[in-house]
């Protein structure tokens, strides 16, 4: 299976922590933000029912439809909103179509437990089988933003399925390409031997979602002890015959991940998705922030407009949708 992308996120018990440096971590980015969701705002923390639909999880800077059932996300979307760190020109800006798990029967049956302080906000339920899942997410202009997290009783992985939106699109980051196999860093004593660490970064290739009007506009999957499912008849001919896993058989506008029980599926945005980290420990269970850098790292930005032959191809392919489940 193609090896876990590069998250540039850590997790604390409770909200989603950015670990990105300088301008991306920036409070700046979060000015005025928070949710509205399921009745709830300002500050709360308790149990709300489920209701039979999805609903909306309002903010300032981003927005998204969440179904209870399952908890699969649609529509997720930046608002354009003002603010210095904005990355979308003003423009309200869809990225994903839709993120869903595939629970293989089991269901989401509890009330759903609810945390919303400031720009974060927590959303969680259990269900039949030692099912389980949490969304965590930021109302801020950019940064670590999202991620989703399930647990099943049985251990096993859970299939997630991202589509994006119509405007949005995987690609190839030349940035990255060019320096593959450089040391970057604020660490690093020499850019072909490192030698490697915390703040000294080898270079690979990134893949980034983007779009043809927003220049500063640069998002990334991020996974945690997840694995992304090969797509065979997706992919240009340039990432094949260099058979590099984050290029392989990936698809244009969506991608399939294997996450492991305890694992995270969430998004970076801004200078976290092009910025060189190292890749997140294998944690599953009580997970602690690591790796605040502070500035310290490489960030290698993307090229504008983005080339054609830079962009995956096809869109989508039912490759991969059936294969079996990563051990």
């Amino acid at each position: 299976m193609a090896a876990a992308a590069v998250a540039a996120a850590g997790l604390a018990a409770g909200f989603l922590t950015v670990t990105a440096p300088a301008q991306a971590a920036s409070s700046k980015g979060c000015v005025g933000g928070g949710f509205q969701v399921l009745g709830q705002a300002g500050e709360f923390d308790g149990t709300v029912a489920a209701p039979g639909s999805r609903f909306l999880v309002q903010g300032k800077y981003v927005r998204f439809e969440v179904d209870p059932a399952n908890f699969a996300i649609y529509n997720y979307a930046f608002t354009g909103a003002a603010n210095e760190l904005d990355i979308t020109g003003g423009r309200a800006t869809p990225v994903y179509a839709s993120k869903i798990p595939d629970h293989r029967g089991l269901a989401l049956t509890s009330s759903i437990t609810l945390e919303v302080k400031d720009e974060e906000m927590t959303l969680f339920r259990t269900g039949t089988g030692g099912l389980a899942m949490k969304i965590q997410a930021k109302d801020c202009a950019q940064g670590g933003l999202f991620q989703m997290e399930p647990e099943r009783g049985d251990e096993t992985r859970t299939r997630i399925v991202h589509r994006l939106a119509a405007e949005a699109f995987y690609f190839d980051n030349r940035n990255f390409r060019a320096r593959l196999g450089d040391f970057v860093g604020s660490a690093c004593t020499s850019e072909q031997t490192g030698p490697p660490s915390q703040f000294c970064v080898q270079v690979r290739p990134r893949v980034n979602i983007g779009n043809s009007v927003s220049a500063e506009f640069a998002v990334r999957d991020s996974a945690q002890v997840a694995e992304r499912v090969p797509q065979p008849a997706c992919g240009p001919d340039f990432a094949n015959s260099l058979g590099l896993p984050e290029t392989r058989d990936h698809c244009g506008g969506m991608s399939i991940w294997d996450v492991a029980s305890g694992g995270r599926m969430g998004m970076v945005t801004g200078e976290d998705a092009v910025e060189v980290a190292n890749s997140p420990t294998d944690c599953v269970q009580d997970c602690q922030a690591e790796n605040q850098v502070r500035g310290r790292l490489e960030v290698l930005g993307f090229p504008f407009p983005v080339a054609d032959g830079s962009r995956l191809a096809p869109r989508t392919s039912t490759d991969g949708l059936t294969a079996p489940l990563t051990p």
